[in-house]
């Protein structure tokens, strides 16, 4: 059985979009942790939102080298 193929334009959207997301989420945890900086120390809570940082920056940085690797590689 022949299964439709998608359009590699579209499905390069589909697996970017998602990677484009998290940069901007952890744009934005960046910039609530340094407006929040005070409170969230006084509050116990810096280093849950630093380590969320810290765990999603190497994500969303492994994600964008393994998009660029399978781009490069003519499979996406």
């Amino acid at each position: 059985m022949n299964q439709p193929k998608m359009n590699p334009a579209l499905l390069r959207l589909l697996v970017i979009f998602p990677n484009v997301l998290s940069y901007i989420l952890l744009f934005g945890i960046i910039v609530f942790i340094a407006t929040n900086y005070t409170a969230l120390r006084e509050a116990g809570a810096l280093m849950t939102w630093g380590i969320i940082a810290c765990v999603l920056a190497p994500m969303a940085g492994y994600t964008t080298y393994s998009i660029v690797k399978r781009i490069r590689a003519g499979v996406l």
